[in-house]
């Protein structure tokens, strides 16, 4: 392996020049705010 490779590195990337490749906005609440465990509790009578 050639060592010439690794002696300099990359200039650096500001923040701002990058890009998010995942979405990060928040998700609505799949239960709709309401607790699944509560709700088979309710539901088969062991509440």
């Amino acid at each position: 392996m050639d060592r010439e490779d690794y002696r300099h590195l990359p200039e650096p990337v500001r923040l701002e020049d990058t890009v998010a490749e995942t979405d990060t906005r928040p998700v609505p609440d799949p239960d709709g705010g309401i607790n699944p465990e509560s709700l088979f509790a309710v539901r088969y009578g062991l509440a």
